[in-house]
């Protein structure tokens, strides 16, 4: 049985049975059950009680963004609780249609069995070009837990993806689609060897392939540019070995409300490895918390500095700004170049706590401004250059781990309008 029969199979059940389903299941959600422990065998938790409280949580889904376009559908959001009646798993059956994509189907997991312990996995798979197959752990219970270890491994394929050519100015004419089939991974172990520092070694892998994407109506990348004017475009290896050193006051790691962060990081790619080209990447990151009224308005601001230095770099490792954490009225990738600077400041205001579906949750509206600018280097900056991106966020916060966010942000190209978890820095 040949890979096209099964995908074709699989777009056939996606299509007449998946969605039909989980709309009935959103239809008869939005309620509190209480399960027995010993049924919940796989569920890892190591503060469940004898029953383990679910609660489920039907909800639509509707987003657009510049790359994407138009997304709606529904999801069920599946909380199980802990004796302490904190959220320890999350898991998130979805389906949703787009034009250029078709009919996606997803199953998102979240696991929190302790404290010092995390998992994620993503499973998606669309019935045109697009899917996605994820999965992340984060444990610091070693080393009488100085030492944190972090895995993360992929297989994906984006056919919303953009190329305007190099450069700040990058023009929108010059607008281009592909998609960027990857597999790879990213591992690090970071120990803390002061109060506030970490020293963190990471090792990083990607394998990508260009193929056509899903957008029919933008040209494909390679009927307008080149391997010669854009390296990479024919597909690329890259396998870099990390430094980086961490200092953070923060309060939490996942919903800080107070504190600050600086990173240091020196990331190497070598042909020696397996990469394409050797090249370097350098970056400096800075972000503060500042809580006022017992954290009921937080003034958080972020500055990134990052620079690629090497020859004949994939224009997918260059320094790239664009998307939902970084300049968020502009779809993914949208500016690409050998160095860029960042700057997002946020005011973070709580409108109020309310209990939905017996889930309590912190409800915060969020306006933003979004600076940032591609360059050669930093000496060659110029303020015209840079793009200002205001917009607002709504974000609803599941403490101590889960926050669901949507982002508008307004750029020079048009509104963008982004939906995930977790805060965007």
């Amino acid at each position: 049985m040949t890979y096209t029969h099964i995908h074709n199979q699989l777009k056939n059940l996606i299509e007449r049975f998946f969605f039909p389903a989980l709309l009935l299941v959103g239809l008869l959600g939005g309620c509190t059950s209480y399960i027995p422990r010993e049924k919940l065998m796989l569920l890892p938790c190591d503060s469940c009680g004898e029953k383990v409280k679910l609660v489920t949580v039907p909800l639509p889904v509707i987003a657009s963004s510049p790359n994407e376009g138009i997304t709606f559908g529904a999801l069920s959001a599946l909380l199980f609780h802990n004796k302490n009646d904190e959220i320890t798993t999350l898991i998130a059956p979805q389906v949703n249609y787009n034009t250029n994509f078709g009919v996606t189907a997803s199953l998102y997991g979240a696991l929190y069995p302790s404290p010092d312990r995390s998992m994620e996995f993503n499973l998606s798979q669309s019935s045109k070009v697009n899917h996605d197959y994820e999965f992340k752990i984060r444990d610091t219970t070693q080393l009488d837990k100085k030492l944190e270890l972090n895995a993360f491994v992929f297989k994906l394929s984006d056919g919303s993806s953009r190329f305007f050519g190099f450069q700040a100015k990058s023009p929108l004419q010059k607008e281009t689609n592909y998609a960027n089939d990857e597999v790879g991974f990213n591992l690090s172990a970071g120990y803390n060897f002061a109060k506030f520092f970490q020293i963190v070694l990471g090792d990083r892998f990607r394998d990508v392939t260009i193929r056509h994407g899903a957008v029919s109506k933008v040209p494909y990348i390679k009927d307008k540019f080149s391997e010669l004017s854009v390296p990479g475009i024919n597909g690329f290896t890259a396998h870099a070995p990390r430094l980086s050193i961490i200092h953070s006051t923060l309060d939490n790691k996942d919903v800080p409300t107070f504190g600050g962060y600086v990173k240091l990081s020196v990331e190497g790619s070598f042909k020696a490895l397996g990469s394409a080209a050797d090249y370097r990447h350098y970056e400096a990151e800075v972000k503060g918390y500042y809580p006022l009224d017992n954290a009921r308005y937080i003034t958080v601001f972020r500055f990134v500095y990052n620079q690629t230095l090497g020859n004949d770099v994939p224009f997918l490792e260059q320094s790239i700004l664009g998307g939902e954490t970084t300049l968020r009225g502009y779809g993914r990738n949208r500016f690409i170049d050998n160095s860029y600077f960042l700057c997002n400041l946020e005011e973070r205001i709580r409108l109020f706590r309310w209990e939905i579906f017996n889930v309590t949750a912190d409800w915060e509206i969020a306006p933003f401004l979004d600076m940032g600018a591609v360059m050669k280097s930093l000496d060659k900056a110029t303020f015209n250059n840079f793009e200002l991106n205001p917009g607002i966020g709504f974000r609803a916060i599941v403490r101590p781990n889960i926050v669901g966010r949507v982002d508008l942000g307004i750029g020079r190209d048009g509104p963008a309008i982004f939906v995930g978890l977790g805060y965007p820095f």
